[in-house]
């Protein structure tokens, strides 16, 4: 009697054009087939008249690899088929783990096919750039608790993240759990992109974010594509990077922004709350990378859109001057961004006319300059990081309307005036503000609220330093 064989074929999605020549060959030549009978419609052309077909239904798979070994003890060449790719979630582990149990000498042979992971990222664009993990939501012979661990790992890790079995009729509240799991250390903004049916007839496409992504909308013929921090998405697709590009950038640059981006993602993960607005989230993680202050998520006040809002006009030129009450703070905020924005950064504190002033008015150098100021540049952004004269000194000149700043960054420090001065530009609604309350502050703090405005167009994206 001549001796049989399996072999174990993935047949891919769905498509005809998805199975490979290969698996066309094993499939065409083989005396019996043998699978989920769902399947069969998608090879029906390849499998030749007369060839015994065993197909059988869900949850039949140790059935299905018995009837195999079975036909192939006879001496029959058996192709078992399944979907997508044999070895993944497939029938290829069963077919090994039989033959060991039996102790057959059958010979069995597995040819890969393309996964559903594989034919939905490349659907969605190109989401698996960079390294991946794959996790079946199917809880029917794993444990959720160990499924729950994986997922957590996953999310910590930054892989990019193919679910598979995402929900059921009966599985209807697990996706919901790794949506909420994701989001303790992912951003909200993270790129989503999932397809029903990929391949087939009824194939359904949707891209989104982590945030509004509802799992209700797939179902157990879905593949989801949870991207990392690094993945984009642009004219409806999704991008992780491999890299490539950074190659092209200075060394040091590339070195120092990369630094600051994970740097932000330590703080993300860490961030008390991670639901506020991203424009103030934006400013946050400038200011805790900054001072290494969590304090910072209680101190920071921003008025609603005010980081928003301060970018567009700054980039639209609404005002092409900064007015900083110290040298210091001028010097903290990137050169880089205010040449490529046209902006200007003036500090009045050195300049000569400056000591007269103070002299002749009994005020202090700040407070002087910041009046010189007003008289030239009424509508400047202005930024406080040391006086709190300073600050107070334009809340006077704007209460006798000399003074209408599109902004102010009030982030004085120390011990005498300084609540006071924070409290007292406050009031001002019409003015967007950014405030560090209470005693701390800085000029390194001011600055980089000023950089954080600056570079408020990688906010969505999570990539600070473009200008570092």
């Amino acid at each position: 009697m001549k001796q049989g064989k399996i072999v174990v074929a993935g047949i891919g999605p769905g498509d005809m054009q998805d199975i490979t020549p290969a698996v066309r060959t094993a499939i065409s030549s083989a005396e019996v087939v043998v699978g989920y009978k769902y399947y069969f419609q998608f090879v029906s052309t390849l499998i030749t008249p007369g060839t015994h077909c065993v197909d059988t239904g869900m949850k039949r798979e140790k059935a299905r690899a018995e009837e195999a070994f079975n036909y192939a003890e006879e001496g029959k060449s058996v192709c078992v088929i399944s979907s997508g790719d044999a070895g993944i979630y497939g029938m290829a582990p069963l077919i090994f783990e039989m033959k060991e149990e039996r102790k057959s000498n059958i010979s069995v042979e597995v040819l890969p096919g393309i996964s559903a992971f594989q034919k939905a990222a490349a659907i969605l664009g190109a989401p698996i750039g960079h390294d991946f993990c794959i996790i079946s939501l199917s809880d029917l012979m794993t444990p959720w608790e160990k499924i729950e661990k994986r997922i957590v790992a996953a999310a910590t890790a930054d892989f990019v993240t193919a679910v598979y079995n995402p929900r059921s009729e009966g599985r209807y509240w697990q996706l919901h759990r790794l949506k909420e799991l994701f989001l303790q250390d992912r951003s909200p903004l993270t790129p989503v992109g999932f397809v029903r049916q990929a391949g087939r007839e009824d194939q359904e496409i949707c891209t989104t974010t982590l945030e509004a992504f509802n799992p209700d909308q797939v179902d157990m013929f879905t593949v989801v594509i949870i991207g990392n921090s690094q993945t984009k998405s642009f004219e409806n697709k999704l991008v992780t990077p491999r890299g490539y590009f950074r190659e092209t950038t200075p060394l040091e640059a590339g070195i120092g922004q990369e630094i600051m981006i994970r740097s932000f993602q330590t703080i993300e993960k860490e961030l008390q709350n991670k639901n506020i607005p991203l424009d103030h989230k934006w400013a946050l993680l400038h200011a805790i990378h900054t001072t290494a202050d969590f304090e910072m998520e209680q101190l920071l006040y921003t008025d609603p859109g005010a980081v928003a809002l301060l970018y567009k006009k700054l980039n639209a030129g609404k005002s092409v001057t900064i007015v900083t009450d110290v040298t210091m703070a001028a010097a903290g905020i990137r050169k880089a961004a205010l040449q490529r924005m046209g902006i200007e950064v003036k500090c009045y504190l050195s300049d000569q006319r400056i000591a007269p002033i103070a002299a002749e008015k009994g005020i202090t150098r700040t407070q002087a300059g910041i009046r010189l100021a007003v008289t030239e540049h009424p509508d400047a952004l202005f930024v406080f990081g040391n006086a709190p004269t300073a600050l107070m000194e334009l809340c006077d000149l704007i209460r006798k309307n000399k003074a209408a700043p599109i902004g102010v960054i009030a982030a004085p420090v120390g011990f005498v005036n300084v609540e006071e001065s924070k409290h007292r530009i406050k009031p001002f609604h019409e003015i967007p503000k950014i405030i560090v309350e209470g005693r701390k502050g800085g000029s390194n703090l001011a600055a980089t609220l000023v950089n954080a405005i600056l570079s408020y167009n990688d906010a969505e994206q999570l990539r600070p330093g473009r200008d570092v």
